[in-house]
């Protein structure tokens, strides 16, 4: 049995329960979105109707929530008259059913039956949890946008692998992606930019056609409502105090107009760490208040992230209006500055019952108690959060930034940062060795991340994305040993059948002889950057 991710406990009996025209569904309290969610897809790929049955009928596929087992956790019991798929929650009974898809073959994920393909599940009994709760994936939409079709597949994909938080990054330089009604300018202005630039930041080549777009309100409840319909939270990112030359192109009072003309800005065109910041100003945060008030009323989320990376401080030293308030306040520094309007959110998204996450630099200048961090430049981050009370989600840079290159091979289509193969993915430990089991228990989980600087379109992300996510879940969710111990060549030999199903999922992985020709960008500049990647 070729699963990914691997299960905790397996055992195998001889013999087969085939599926016929007559296998229905009995759907217990709890469970009733899930045998909704099968009705679609199974459905679809068998052309069975799997109508609703009663649970002393033999056929039966019986979705049960069961108290005693942890919340994400599932039993799949496969017998000779029917299946069983018990969670601890509605979540744990959706990832056993993924389970049971994938045992079912790749076909299960077709979206039309194939004549003449018989249905079997091999007999079995499957016991498996996660071992992290938070097991997420970073889609950045602001740098090149993603039309919602493409964000509803990208979170099956997600589903499929057990993936269960999707951080959805709206806002940059490049591009606002979300409407706010309260500020209509930042979607009228800020989604579209003139032209791209195509390539490494350093290239010379562009995209001489406008690019852009935005989700309205509506667009966004439905990916929130398709995600929940797939145990999936989505985390939205609104970026401040940095990367926001978009929203100040839309609204030019948000910078720091003592030092820059911001009514000359436009909406970024190019890559890197943008000088135009936002002013630390009363107007700035009441205006992100107004943003962050809709953002609330579209996701339920438990966390919502503020960004807070790479926010050059040189405009707040140049400006008067950013110095005075260093001073008003009896701040230190613009480290501080910063701190202080992170800070300013953190209280803010408190008191509405809801928490703060932000990239690791939010840890510069010191940090509100209740704020999460996102682990990014490496381990160090998030091993200095933990130490301080602060929960972590460990997403280093060198290690699952899923937009660097996967070989160091001519053919590789814009390489970007360290090679990071497969294999390498699947060695990444997301906890620190040097935290106490204490300060261990801070790391919520792991999250790989997705930047679209060179990614123009699905196709890339799917290349950037597969076959390393399908490792990540694994890492995410499997209790495997040490890095050093994991048996690789197990997974590649999972790995092997799993192709099928991406195959049949038409995602445009990566093969394992590298590029198909339509894959490669020749010509194309990246960045590349030789050696092992620092380890800390």
């Amino acid at each position: 049995m070729d699963l990914i991710p691997l299960p905790h406990r397996t055992e195998r009996a001889e013999g087969f329960f085939e599926l016929g025209d007559g296998f229905g569904i009995e759907a217990g309290p709890g469970t009733e979105g899930t045998a909704r969610w099968l009705r679609t897809t199974l459905g679809a790929a068998t052309g069975f109707a799997l109508p609703p049955k009663k649970g002393d009928e033999y056929d039966v596929l019986h979705l049960s929530v069961r108290p005693g087992l942890d919340t994400e956790e599932y039993r799949l019991v496969v017998a000779p008259h029917g299946v069983h798929v018990q969670g601890g929650s509605p979540a744990g009974v959706f990832w056993g059913v993924q389970t049971m898809l994938q045992l079912l073959g790749p076909d299960a994920f077709r979206r039309a039956p194939l004549p003449g393909r018989t249905w079997r599940l091999p007999l079995t009994e499957i016991r498996d949890a996660p071992r992290f709760r938070w097991r997420g994936v970073m889609l950045d939409v602001a740098r090149h946008f993603m039309p919602k079709d493409g964000v509803l597949r990208h979170l099956d994909l997600l589903a499929a692998h057990k993936l269960n938080v999707f951080h959805f990054h709206l806002t940059d330089d490049q591009g606002w992606r979300v409407e706010i009604r309260k500020y209509p300018r930042l979607t009228e202005v800020g989604s579209w930019r003139a032209r791209t630039k195509f390539g490494h930041r350093a290239s010379p080549l562009w995209e001489e056609k406008p690019h852009g777009g935005y989700y309205t309100q509506d667009d966004i409840r439905e990916i929130v409502a398709y995600a929940a319909e797939r145990h999936i939270t989505v985390v939205p990112e609104i970026d401040v105090p940095g990367h926001s030359q978009a929203a100040i192109a839309a609204y030019p009072e948000l910078g720091n107009t003592d030092v820059v003309d911001t009514t000359a800005l436009s909406v970024w065109d190019t890559w890197g760490v943008n000088p135009n910041v936002l002013a630390p100003t009363d107007n700035t945060l009441r205006f992100y208040e107004g943003v962050f008030e809709e953002v609330l009323e579209l996701f339920p989320s438990e966390f919502i992230h503020v960004g807070g990376d790479e926010c050059p401080k040189d405009q707040w030293r140049q400006s008067p209006t950013a110095q005075e308030r260093i001073r008003e306040l009896g701040l230190k520094d613009e480290d501080e500055l910063q701190a202080w309007f992170i800070g300013h959110f953190d209280s803010w998204l408190t008191a509405r019952g809801r928490r703060l996450i932000g990239w690791d630099e939010i840890l510069e200048g010191g940090l509100a108690k209740g704020a999460a961090v996102s682990s990014w430049r490496g381990y160090a981050g998030g091993v200095a959060a933990a130490r301080a009370d602060h929960d972590v989600v460990m997403c280093p840079e060198q290690q699952v930034y899923l937009d660097h290159r996967q070989d160091a091979g001519a053919d590789e289509p814009v390489p970007i940062g360290f090679v990071r193969t497969l294999e390498d993915v699947y060695r990444f430990e997301p906890v620190p060795a040097e935290l106490t089991p204490d300060e261990a228990r801070h790391v919520l989980g792991t999250q790989a991340n997705l930047w679209t600087e060179v990614m123009e379109d699905r196709a890339r992300v799917d290349y950037q994305a597969f076959p390393r996510l399908a490792a990540f879940a694994e890492v995410a969710w499997s209790g495997l040993p040490a890095p050093a111990e994991r048996d690789f060549a197990d997974f590649e030999r999972r790995l092997a059948a799993h192709y099928g199903r991406l195959d049949a999922l038409g995602v445009a992985y990566r093969p394992p002889t590298g590029p198909r020709p339509w894959q490669r960008r020749p010509g194309v500049p990246g960045r590349p950057i030789d050696g092992p990647p620092p380890n800390r």
